[in-house]
């Protein structure tokens, strides 16, 4: 998917080496650490509308928040597998409940690249890490679809209903193919490049 710091890049420069100009190997090596913690924390601002799972969110989203704020030498001592574990139990939790009572496809891990998906039931079906690049979703239902980490590179989601998706980010929008009538969750950003209209 198209790489995305999640606002680490910026978070590097002006707060762990206070504005410094000079690109520096702390400066890579303090990116690594943070750029996965920022995509928690991205992922997390949806989990903590979770009835259910909202309070162990939003624990560990201050406890992320803090870890962020730290100096390079104190980064460097985080165990981002550790909090992507924790972070990860809190996500299957989130989609679980969103899930319950609901038979959706189990698609984790699919190579779904290129397929025309126009007719398949989509609602409530576990995506997570599913390779869907240049993958036809035109109009398709992704109402509680699970989309964690799954590859959108060039998938055609022009009037696909993704205003109901899981754990969907703005990087996967921006590398997928939208336009005015696909709908997206309302705390992600509609890519100014979507195509205003369907042809």
């Amino acid at each position: 998917m198209t790489f995305d710091c999640f606002g680490a890049g910026q978070q590097v420069v002006e707060v762990t080496f206070g504005g410094a100009s000079r690109r520096e190997p702390a400066m890579f090596a303090a990116l690594e650490v943070l750029r996965p913690l920022h995509e928690v924390l991205a992922l997390l601002d949806e989990a903590v509308a979770s009835p259910a799972h909202g309070p162990v969110a939003a624990d560990l989203r201050a406890r992320v928040e803090e870890m962020v704020t730290r100096d390079a030498d104190a980064l460097a001592a985080v165990d981002v597998g550790a909090v992507r574990r924790e972070a990860g139990a809190v996500f299957d939790g989130v989609v679980a409940e969103a899930h319950a009572g609901l038979e959706g496809r189990d698609l984790r891990g699919a190579d779904l690249v290129g397929q025309d998906l126009r007719r398949r039931d989509l609602r409530a079906a576990r995506l997570r890490g599913a390779l869907l690049l240049g993958a036809d979703l035109r109009g398709v239902d992704l109402d509680r679809a699970e989309l964690l980490g799954a590859d959108l590179r060039g998938a055609d989601v022009r009037g696909a209903r993704l205003a109901g998706a899981l754990l969907l980010t703005d990087p996967q929008l921006a590398a997928a193919r939208g336009d005015a009538a696909t709908t997206v969750p309302g705390h992600l950003r509609r890519p100014p490049h979507w195509i205003p209209s369907a042809p």
